[in-house]
């Protein structure tokens, strides 16, 4: 009895800044800046290597990224290329708790795909309208199902810049081929604020330890590299953009 081949997925990218204590955030109202410029355009780069970038609803809601590419220069080599300026956004949601206004659906030109839990469809569909296309990922949204969808939409390469209840759903699962954590040289040291992710079962522990593929400072701040399945390769995806005339990743 042959054994089924597994459904085709894209190629998964976490990224994440976090304190030396392994918070993403504090507790204050406003967003709490973990990198620097130089890191942020490392990040604009590796955005523009994608063909979408994945966020859950509460990071939409708390920090209203537009998730575009930044640099005109990335822009541009993406169009010449065939490509849209920027990667697909895409979001996943249980409640369908989005407001129209977010800048997830009003800023740029990309493709919006918003990924609901059965039971808020239709509510999410008539909340949108046409700013986004709703599909219905199952009761509870299942990240497996999401990445084969999106791999029938063409996606190759997804960035998943979290929170971080979204990429402790992806690295439970096992879906995750390589994360970027970027560690920031402070400690925030207030347990109401998020982690980097909570408590779990991961594929990766003292008897299974993940490898690190690159350590590099950038700046006041270090990125970790790490490869989490045999997909990921030794070469950056920022250095593999900017040999082939581009780069990418930004707010």
């Amino acid at each position: 009895m042959s054994c089924r081949p597994e459904p085709p997925r894209p190629y998964v990218l976490l990224s994440c800044a976090a304190s030396i204590d392994g918070y993403i955030d504090d507790a204050s109202e406003q967003r709490l800046l973990l990198s620097n410029d130089d890191d942020l355009d490392r990040v604009d780069a590796v955005r523009a290597s994608c063909d979408a970038i994945l966020v859950g609803a509460g990071t939409v809601r708390r920090d209203d990224p537009r998730l575009l590419v930044r640099s005109p220069s990335r822009r541009a080599e993406r169009a010449a290329s065939g490509r849209p300026e920027s990667p697909t956004k895409v979001t996943l949601t249980a409640q369908g708790d989005l407001d129209p206004t977010a800048r997830f659906f009003t800023a740029g030109d990309s493709t919006r795909l918003v990924y609901c839990a059965t039971d808020a469809v239709e509510k999410t569909r008539e909340r949108l309208g046409r700013l986004a296309t709703v599909i219905d990922a199952g009761e509870p949204v299942d990240p497996g199902w999401l990445l084969t969808d999106l791999a029938a939409r063409g996606v190759q390469r997804l960035m998943v810049e979290g929170g971080g209840t979204v990429h402790a759903q992806f690295l439970a699962a096992g879906l995750a081929d390589e994360l970027h954590l970027v560690v920031a040289p402070f400690f925030v040291g207030d347990g109401r604020a998020p982690r980097f992710v909570g408590e779990g079962r991961f594929p990766w522990h003292p008897g299974r330890r993940a490898r690190l593929a690159e350590a590099r400072q950038i700046g006041d701040v270090v990125l970790l590299r790490y490869a989490l399945s045999a997909r990921c390769t030794d070469v950056p995806p920022d250095s593999a953009a900017d040999e082939a005339g581009g780069s990418t990743h930004g707010g």
